[in-house]
């Protein structure tokens, strides 16, 4: 055979075997349309597949940074879970945290009167409504925050509680309309918040006698209580320090 003659025959079966091969890749992805494999020569159509938009996938991310999730731990709503905004500061109790803290203050709490300052994910606050607290006021200064508190009380039916939305500090500075048996003073760590509320809460007089005062705090941070605040308990969990005052004049 000359050597134009071979030529012309490695052409065809080089054309014959690239049509097998593309109708070996099209049997595929009619045997799978859903794309989950595709022949080693069918370079575009796995590239195709790999680029196409995961609408739910960045829809299901994009939402996972926005929102977060809490748990109650105790008393009628034990295991519910609710959302919270991811809002700058915002840093919920932890469980364990939560758990030594509710322990500390279980015969104080049927019944109690309860402020949740910077309520935050409203994890204090509904904790103790979920554990027999008569009434809690929640005070939260962002507006995503303070409503997603109320979506969360209609949620759980609670209708003793009532969401302020506003400035914790400014809101202490008007005369108390009631004083509180249980407050709790978890304010974001950055702000520096603890001094000034705990003069806010003295001066305007938010306190019942023998009130239970919860207070977290990092660890390094020095707490200058009033006088009239007696340590009841406190621990330590990593980089977080809490305490449990009663309020005795």
């Amino acid at each position: 055979m000359s050597h134009l003659g071979k030529a012309t025959c490695a052409v065809a079966t080089s054309r014959l075997i690239l049509k097998v091969e593309h109708f070996t890749g099209i049997l595929a992805r009619r045997a799978d349309p859903k794309g989950k494999y595709c022949t080693l020569n069918d370079n575009r159509a796995r590239l195709a597949v790999a680029k196409r938009p995961q609408k739910g996938r960045y829809k299901a991310a994009e939402s996972a940074k926005t929102t977060q999730q809490l748990r109650i731990i105790g008393g009628q709503w034990r295991g519910r879970k609710l959302s919270f905004p991811s809002v700058e500061g915002l840093r919920p109790t932890g469980d364990r945290i939560r758990e030594t803290l509710f322990n500390w203050i279980a015969v104080d709490l049927p019944g109690a009167n309860c402020m949740d300052l910077f309520a935050g994910s409203g994890a204090l606050g509904l904790e103790s409504l979920s554990r027999g607290a008569s009434q809690v006021t929640l005070l939260e200064k962002s507006r995503e925050g303070a409503q997603q508190l109320r979506a969360n009380l209609q949620l759980l039916g609670a209708a003793n509680a009532t969401v302020q939305e506003t400035d914790s500090l400014q809101w202490l500075e008007q005369p108390a309309a009631t004083r509180f048996d249980i407050v709790f003073i978890d304010p974001p760590f950055a702000a520096e918040l603890w001094q000034q509320t705990f003069t806010l809460l003295e001066k305007h007089q938010w306190l019942n006698i023998g009130a239970a005062i919860y207070i977290e705090a990092p660890q390094h941070q020095a707490l200058d209580v009033p006088s009239d605040w007696q340590l009841h308990r406190e621990k330590k969990a990593g980089d977080v320090r809490y305490c449990l005052y009663y309020y005795q004049p």
